[in-house]
């Protein structure tokens, strides 16, 4: 198929499936938190517009959350039938790690799933809010062992290898290995910034669209608010990563960069753009910038960066590829931080809710943050190349051996697959983001109890516009 061996299409396939499952568990750590919140302000201020906003993003989560499950599932049978050799090599690390996110995060997500999306009339006020606290504290622990088993892979630590298998002697080495805090930080601080950015992008279409109430208002605010703050966090967090990168994996960065080869003691410059050739082994068209890639990647001006001609080619990561998908994510974080700053700026004269061109900036932007998790999780990923286990086993020597074919037919399948459910999830997903939250503004408010109405017993009833009336109320109690 287009010249590419069975190997290229098992890594086309698995970075086809991971790249659709990981959209949906990112938005879902946000609005599980997102959630939380806003069902606390509630309790406490007695403001039922974080009650509509409650009920209105609790139908999105359960879509989003549904397809996360179903989409997860393909990877786990992944490692098994495409990568078998890794999972015989590495499976008594990578195996428990993804056993205890099971236990920990998926039991408590579902335990008390049930009831934060149907319990709003049949428990208490403080036990729903418990249940929505619970599933957001799992979404953030599941995150913890799926970043731990993955960076395990970047910077593995706390091993032997007996017998060519990968055996763990120190089980707190394994799970903080040397990469893990960072990446756990940038991941769960991507999540809440492509939730924010997904918040305040439907926000901006309902006003753009004349539908300007306290609900739609109070995402927009929200969603800046969150967006100002935690996307220059996001930038430390990157820059401490980067650090942490260099050290335990050089050829990564000098791909990311596009640098080729060190000139005497010359500090490094940074190439802001270029296309860098793996055959001549330059980057050509390159723009640099003297001194700033010692400093931004050494926090000196006399630190020279390794250079891609100090590994052998074989040893290489693709740099055409990682030199483009971190610029992409680079770029699009500071557009956030710069969306962020100009909400603030329009905050200030009272003007973020009626300005067009930031509306449509906010609207445009939605998209933003996992379109940035994406270039971040291909630059992470490609960038460890040619290696699966960093150092350890090469990506070649990890496949099952599957033929052309086989591999051919399934990822021509997958792909159908995908699109069609996935592409209807989605839809549907965004119509409700159309529909926007119902407010209740003079209208009575039901308490639940006999003969009130009640959330029917059905799973995508959570997701139905009609199925519950947002007036409604927890019982008092607990």
């Amino acid at each position: 198929m287009f010249g590419l061996e069975a190997l290229d299409l098992a890594r086309i396939q698995f970075a086809f499936t991971i790249s659709f499952h990981i959209l949906f568990p990112a938005i879902t750590i946000g609005l599980a938190s997102y959630l939380a919140v806003l069902e606390g302000l509630w309790l406490k201020t007695r403001d039922d517009t974080y009650r509509d906003l409650y009920h209105f993003w609790s139908k999105i989560f359960a879509v989003n959350f549904g397809m996360g499950v179903v989409s997860g599932l393909v990877m786990a049978y992944q490692f098994g039938t495409n990568w078998s050799r890794f999972s015989d090599f590495a499976g008594s690390v990578t195996g428990p790690l993804l056993t205890y996110e099971v236990l920990t995060a998926f039991f408590l997500e579902a335990g008390f799933l049930g009831v934060m999306l149907f319990g709003w009339n049949r428990v208490g006020r403080k036990l729903h809010f418990f249940a929505t606290v619970m599933v957001a504290i799992g979404t953030l622990i599941s995150t913890f062992w799926i970043l731990s088993s993955n960076s395990w892979m970047q910077t593995p630590q706390g091993y032997e290898i007996v017998d060519g298998r990968v055996i763990p002697v120190d089980w707190l080495a394994v799970v903080f290995n040397p990469s893990f805090p960072y990446r756990l930080a940038h991941m769960a601080t991507a999540a809440f910034v492509a939730t924010a950015f997904f918040v305040g992008s439907s926000a901006a279409w309902h006003l753009l669209r004349g539908r300007d109430n306290p609900a739609i208002r109070r995402m927009l605010s929200m969603a800046m608010w969150m967006a100002l703050i935690v996307a220059p966090i996001q930038a430390v967090i990157g820059d401490f990563h980067g650090l942490n990168t260099l050290k335990h994996q050089p050829a990564k960065i000098a791909a990311i960069e596009g640098h080729w080869e060190n000139v005497g003691n010359e500090p490094t410059p940074l190439i802001l753009f270029g296309w860098p050739d793996m055959k001549a082994e330059k980057t050509k068209f390159a723009v640099e910038i003297p001194y700033l890639g010692s400093l931004i990647l050494t926090h000196s001006l006399d630190k020279q960066v390794p250079a891609l001609k100090e590994f052998p080619p074989q040893d290489r990561p693709n740099s055409t590829i990682v030199f483009w998908s971190f610029r992409i994510m680079v770029g699009l974080g500071m557009l956030m931080i710069l969306t962020g700053l100009w909400s603030l700026w329009l905050r200030k004269r009272d003007r973020i809710y009626q300005n067009r061109a930031f509306l449509y900036l906010a609207l445009w932007m939605g998209p933003s943050g996992l379109i940035a998790i994406l270039a971040g999780w291909f630059t992470t990923e490609i960038g460890r190349q040619p290696w699966v286990v960093y150092g350890l086993m090469r990506t070649a020597d990890a496949s099952s051996g599957h033929s052309l074919m086989q591999m051919s037919i399934t990822l021509a399948l997958f792909v159908v697959v995908y699109f069609s459910l996935f592409g209807v999830g989605i839809g549907y997903m965004m119509r409700l983001v159309r529909k926007g939250p119902k407010t209740n503004e003079g209208a009575e408010v039901s308490h639940g109890g006999p003969g009130q109405k009640r959330t029917p017993a059905r799973p995508l009833s959570a997701a139905d516009d009609d199925a519950e009336d947002n007036g409604t109320s927890l019982n008092k109690g607990n």
